[in-house]
């Protein structure tokens, strides 16, 4: 099935299982503009799978109040950049409840926030935000890159007792893969999607399908790169990540999302801490994404880029990108 199928099996699963679990925001009672919610509305009617106003603080601080009374939201925002309008209603209410209320209530949602640049659709509908929400004490954070993962991860984040920002990428809903169900992942937990040697490259989202690709061609060119799908941005898995590193003796990540304050430097920062080895980052340039072509071309990250890197890096070259 692809992504979004395997997504909207996951919460029809879930919502047959528990019938706490519901849906809200808009167009979700249509299917979803990806097609994430089709036909949930006709099984579970229109009191659990709820079309909302267009008011994205309306939905988000409806779904907390749901949370809070005992229900399990799964809130859709459509595309990240959407979400900012409802950032009061993550960031200082759903984030932060258990903590300032000594754990008296628990906010149990999942805020469905896709990420990545989505062709031709500009500035205000590009954005990976994961490094925002990875920096706020109190939620979790995810990003599957495969429907195998949109389903397992999905089913773990519903089942999760705390706050979830759960970014699917916008070009990755027709993406088709087996899917094994049930199943769940464990949230925090990494997963070795190519094995290596003489290099670890740490990335996730729609990132990990370009890093294979550029891993394929580097093996070409007898470069061995043990390729690591992060799934969880926060908790995020320390222990295989320093492992492979530990091993290879180079740490590479690289990600979709702008570089400069990306979570790359968390991940190349706690390597080179704990380890003493050479990182290096590779991330989007600081420039909105353009609607052009060629400006949205001059945003994204290909494998025959990667790969470049990639050879820098191995041969020890120490090339530095100017970011504006």
């Amino acid at each position: 099935m692809n992504y979004a199928q395997a997504a909207c099996q996951a919460l029809a699963e879930a919502m047959r299982a528990d019938a706490r679990v519901v849906a809200l925001g808009e167009d979700v009672g249509t299917g979803g503009v990806f097609g994430q919610y089709r036909g949930l509305q006709q099984e579970f009617g229109a009191a659990r799978v709820i079309d909302t106003p267009i008011s994205e603080a309306t939905i988000m601080g409806a779904a907390v109040g749901m949370a809070l009374t005992g229900l399990r939201p799964v809130v859709e925002m459509r595309v990240v950049d959407f979400a900012l309008c409802a950032i009061d209603e993550i960031v200082n209410q759903a984030a932060k409840n258990r903590y300032m209320f000594g754990g008296q209530g628990r906010v149990p949602l999942v805020a469905r926030l896709p990420i990545g640049i989505w062709s031709g659709s500009a500035a205000q509908h590009s954005q990976s935000l994961e490094a925002w929400f990875a920096h706020i004490p109190g939620l979790v954070v995810v990003a599957p890159a495969t429907p195998q993962d949109n389903y397992s991860l999905l089913t773990a984040a519903i089942a999760c007792g705390d706050p979830v920002v759960y970014m699917e990428h916008k070009e990755l809903w027709g993406m088709q893969g087996e899917v094994a169900a049930p199943s769940s992942a464990a949230l925090g937990q990494a997963r070795v999607a190519r094995a290596g040697s003489d290099m670890t490259l740490v990335t996730w989202s729609r990132m990990l399908h370009t890093a294979l690709a550029a891993a394929e061609q580097a093996a070409q060119q007898g470069l061995s790169v043990e390729v690591i799908d992060l799934r969880t941005i926060w908790p995020w898995d320390r222990e295989l990540v320093l492992e492979s590193a530990a091993r290879t003796r180079r740490l590479l990540v690289a990600h979709e999302s702008v570089q400069a304050a990306g979570f790359g430097a968390e991940i190349a920062a706690t390597a080179a801490e704990e380890l003493g080895i050479p990182v290096k980052r590779v991330g989007g340039a600081r420039i909105p994404v353009g609607y052009a072509r060629a400006l949205e071309d001059a945003a994204r990250i290909s494998a025959p880029q990667l790969l470049q890197e990639i050879k820098l890096f191995a041969n020890g070259a120490d090339r530095r990108r100017s970011m504006a």
